[in-house]
């Protein structure tokens, strides 16, 4: 048990994310629009080429590396701390009466029971923090995806590289990927660390990602 939850967190990686976006889960999709012919245009992408090349990405998987260091030394310190409760109680074993060995295997599983839920724990900590990481990645990319559908007019973008999908034949003209790339290369990365609130009042402006709220007078 410990050690496939020691292989699970070292192999725990940013694409593991994926499978949950929007953008795997077919794209954007807006209601159908038709060329001047009547004719209702798609277009489709490939995802998995998208987020190899999405500026940003190598970022938040070194950022999630480093975080991922304190996750796994907390487990390995907890795992030691049983190990050696183990191999002491295994030492003393054949000297204790049946009462002493029946107090300690109860500390043994109490110990082992609260080493795995923390695992667990963690490992929802780290899914969590990769979702927070790549949040704003992937809401740039289904940006960019729906502004070229929009200006180009078409009804659907579908994912091509989705393995849950169901394209498997599509006419090359119709691939985006190359566009969605472009456009996200000049856009350049976006920030995947949360912007810290100012210490006091301000009167310069905040940025153009700040609107006023209506709602204030």
């Amino acid at each position: 048990m410990r050690s496939f939850v020691h292989a699970a967190l070292s192999a725990l990686a940013i694409s593991t994310l994926v499978a949950g976006t929007a953008l795997a889960q077919g794209g954007t999709v807006s209601p159908p629009a038709s060329s001047s012919s009547g004719t209702i245009k798609i277009a489709y992408v490939n995802s998995q080429k998208i987020l190899a090349e999405v500026p940003g990405r190598t970022d938040a998987e070194a950022q999630m590396q480093k975080e991922m260091e304190g996750y796994r030394a907390e487990v390995q310190k907890m795992s030691d701390s049983l190990n050696a409760i183990v191999s002491a109680y295994n030492k003393a074993e054949p000297t204790l009466s049946a009462t002493a060995k029946a107090t300690r295997q109860k500390d043994i599983q109490t110990k082992e029971s609260a080493y795995q839920q923390r695992v667990q724990q963690l490992e929802q900590q780290a899914q969590q923090r990769q979702a927070e990481l790549m949040r704003p990645i992937m809401q740039q990319i289904n940006r960019v995806i729906e502004q070229i559908r929009s200006e180009n007019g078409y009804a659907m973008v579908f994912d091509a590289g989705n393995q849950s999908g169901v394209v498997v034949a599509a006419d090359s003209a119709l691939d985006i990927t190359d566009k969605v790339i472009q456009r996200l290369k000049a856009a350049g990365p976006v920030s995947t660390t949360p912007q810290k609130p100012p210490a006091g009042p301000t009167d310069k402006p905040l940025g153009a990602s700040r609107s006023p709220d209506p709602r204030k007078p």
